[in-house]
C-alpha cells in the first residue's frame, strides 16, 4: 500500500511543461510585437515613389487648385498603401493590425493628420497656400514622431525628419515648398521605407 502511494503522479510534470510551453509563446508573441513596427517599409517606399510623381505632375504651383487636388489625390492613394501595406505586414507576422502597435500608431498620428486636414481647408481659403508644404510636412512628422513613439528607433526618427523639412520649408520662399514636399514626402520615405523593409521585415 505504501509503495502504491509512494508513486510519483504525472500531472505535476504534464503542468509544467504546459506551463513551459505557455511561457514559449507569450515570449514569441512580445518578440514579434516588438519587432513589429506598424510601419511598412515596401509600403513607405511605394508611398514615396507616388509623391515624386506627384511633384512632377502637380509642378511649383502653389496658388492653383490644381496643385492642391494634385496633392490631395496623392494624400487618399498614400494613405490607402500605407494601410493596405500594414495590414499585410500585420498578417505576415500574425499580429493584428489595430492591437498593441498598430493602435499606438493610429491613436498618434490621426490627431495631426486631423488638423493638418482643417488647416488645409483653412489656409486655402485664406488665400495662403504657400504655407501648406511646410504645414504638411510638419504636421505629417509630428504625427509620426508621437504615434512612432512606441516603435523602433527609426520610425520616430524619421518622423523628426520630417518635421525639420517642414520647419525649414515655412522659413523659406513659398516657392522652395514643392521642393521640400518632394524630398519630404518622397525622398524620406522611400530612405526609411528601405531601411525599415530591410531591417525590421517588410
Amino acid at each position: 500500500m505504501l509503495e502504491i502511494m509512494a508513486i510519483p503522479r504525472p500531472e505535476p510534470v504534464q503542468l509544467h511543461e504546459h506551463a513551459m510551453d505557455n511561457l514559449r509563446y507569450i515570449r514569441r508573441t512580445l518578440e514579434r510585437a516588438g519587432e513589429f513596427t506598424a510601419v511598412p517599409g515596401i509600403g513607405g517606399m511605394l508611398m514615396g515613389s507616388t509623391a515624386l510623381v506627384a511633384a512632377w505632375i502637380a509642378g511649383p504651383r502653389t496658388t492653383a487648385p490644381r496643385w492642391l487636388a494634385v496633392w490631395l489625390v496623392e494624400a487618399v492613394v498614400a494613405l490607402s498603401i500605407g494601410i493596405a501595406a500594414a495590414a499585410l505586414k500585420s498578417k505576415r507576422v500574425r499580429i493584428p493590425l489595430l492591437s498593441g502597435p498598430g493602435r499606438k500608431f493610429v491613436a498618434g498620428f490621426a490627431p495631426a493628420m486631423l488638423a493638418g486636414a482643417v488647416l488645409t481647408v483653412v489656409l486655402f481659403r485664406l488665400g495662403v497656400p504657400g504655407v501648406l508644404p511646410g504645414i504638411w510636412l510638419l504636421l505629417y512628422g509630428a504625427g509620426v514622431v508621437s504615434g512612432g513613439g512606441a516603435s523602433v528607433r527609426v520610425v520616430p526618427a524619421m518622423g523628426a525628419l520630417f518635421m525639420l523639412a517642414g520647419s525649414v520649408a515655412l522659413f523659406l520662399p513659398a516657392t522652395s515648398g514643392d521642393l521640400l514636399l518632394a524630398a519630404g514626402f518622397g525622398g524620406l520615405h522611400i530612405v526609411f521605407g528601405t531601411i525599415i523593409a530591410v531591417k525590421y521585415g517588410g
